[in-house]
């Protein structure tokens, strides 16, 4: 096993990693910027090390500085959370090179699945289904305009090196492409320093639905079920739950074996999801992408399976075999997860820094709290405005939810605002509690409130 991890990150998944490595008897290293010297990730950590300035270029994307920080610290593998360089190829190898293990699959399988034509084009050659589009990159909003034309209206226009929403853009009609091409073409390049687009047929109301697969190095991959991501503002998701109340086992059952094929084409080897949109109506999913890194709602896979996704993952760096077998994989009961951001709902998700003044969420049966955060922290607006994530488990999803709404009622922080009374009325939605909704849902309840005068959640 491995004797000290530096962790590349911070915040609460910083913190999750801490305290995974804690049971594994692993030492850890906390990097931080000096905005964050006083974070509970650091205090949580064997040691620690500051590494540049608040700007996330001068410090928590700064590979030098953690490549520097993890030498001076003799850490044998760093692990990149999610964000920041989770699924940054160069750092990947970088890591390799200096001598360290890189938590997470190989390079070749990050720059593979990061630019999603080529991406497209590996799962085709597994037989994954995937969404109608582009070959490669589309170099013009005229030659988009034309490929649209053939597929049929609408289409979506993505950043190649896309992701969390930005540089995307829906296009209904032809008079629309050539300025929403140049939209996306302009937040690519401000984004992701990319402006590379390609275009896929838009797939109306799907539902976003997520496979956990896990590989190791000798050739084994199993998946871990499914997650709902339907309920999400701008491509950023807000609720996740497990299992997806939308499919059948037969319809589950498939997507897994689709999802385990398309990971072994590609000789994966870590933690990874498989993401794809599903036609209720239909029956049909087809690929989207892949996340080649822990995901922000791995708990409730965790909730429903027993298993330590952060443990498996580092188990698997260190050379582990995984040590299941498909079959042994259960999903029981129901989880669903609530993004608690700094943010104000009533004024279109403004962030909201600043200092918390009161910090308390509940716990009780069947919720669990992850969080970096106490009274007197501040949110900073150099980061994520993630706070926390309030995961409820219960023996089915009535039971989730009932156990969900006990929790949001109880929390109380204040000093910003936060999106607890967004969550509240999401769940409070007939739709939501019918398990009816799709990634179109916040829109549509949003016009329909418009029109009759009323308030919805706002996003």
């Amino acid at each position: 096993m491995i004797g000290k991890i530096l962790i590349a990150n911070r915040g609460e998944i910083a913190l999750r990693v801490a305290r995974a490595c804690r049971e594994l008897g692993i030492r850890t290293v906390a990097v931080y910027s000096e905005a964050d010297a006083d974070s509970l990730h650091v205090r949580a950590a064997d040691e620690s090390v500051c590494i540049g300035p608040p700007r996330s270029r001068e410090s928590y994307l700064n590979i030098p500085q953690i490549l520097s920080a993890a030498q001076i610290t003799k850490a044998e593998a760093i692990h990149p959370g999610y964000g920041f360089l989770a699924e940054n190829a160069q750092f990947a190898e970088a890591c390799e090179s200096s001598g360290v293990i890189f938590i997470g699959p190989g390079a070749e399988a990050i720059r593979g699945m990061g630019d999603k034509a080529v991406a497209k084009s590996l799962m085709r050659e597994a037989g994954v289904p995937v969404v109608p589009g582009s070959d490669g990159i589309v170099p013009t909003a005229a030659e988009a305009a034309a490929l649209a034309q053939e597929l049929g209206y609408p289409v979506i226009v993505k950043a190649k090196d896309g992701g969390g929403g930005k540089g995307m853009r829906i296009v209904r009609g032809a008079d629309e492409m050539e300025r929403l091409f140049s939209m996306a073409k302009a937040e690519a390049q401000a984004a992701f320093g990319g402006d590379a687009l390609y275009l896929e047929k838009f797939v109306e109301r799907p539902r976003h639905i997520e496979i956990q697969v896990i590989g190791d190095h000798q050739g084994n991959v199993v998946h871990l079920g499914e997650r709902d991501c339907s309920i999400q503002r701008r491509h950023q998701k807000l609720i996740e739950e497990a299992p997806s109340p939308a499919l059948t086992r037969s319809i589950r059952e498939e997507m897994g074996r689709t999802a385990v094929s398309g990971a072994r084409r590609i000789g994966y080897s870590s933690l990874g999801t498989m993401e794809f949109l599903f036609e209720e109506a239909t029956g049909r999913f087809f690929f989207m992408e892949m996340n080649t890194r822990l995901q922000v709602e791995h708990p409730i896979t965790e909730m429903v399976t027993g298993l330590d996704l952060v443990k498996l993952q580092i188990r698997v760096a260190a050379g582990e075999a995984i040590g299941l077998r498909q079959e042994d994989v259960r999903m029981e009961g129901h989880a669903i997860e609530c993004r608690i951001n700094a943010e104000d709902p009533d004024h279109d998700f403004r962030p909201s820094p600043g200092e918390v003044a009161q910090f308390h969420l509940s716990g009780g049966p069947g919720i669990r709290i992850d969080s970096h955060m106490v009274a007197g922290a501040i949110v900073s607006p150099h980061y994520d405005s993630l706070v926390a994530k309030l995961i409820a488990f219960g023996a089915d999803r009535d039971e989730a939810l009932a156990r969900m709404e006990r929790a949001l009622a109880e929390a109380r922080i204040e000093g910003v605002h936060t999106t607890v009374p967004f969550h509240r009325q999401v769940l409070a939605h007939p739709d939501f509690r019918a398990g009816r909704y799709d990634t179109s849902f916040l829109d549509r309840i949003q016009a329909k409130a418009e029109e009759e005068g009323a308030t919805a959640p706002s996003h």
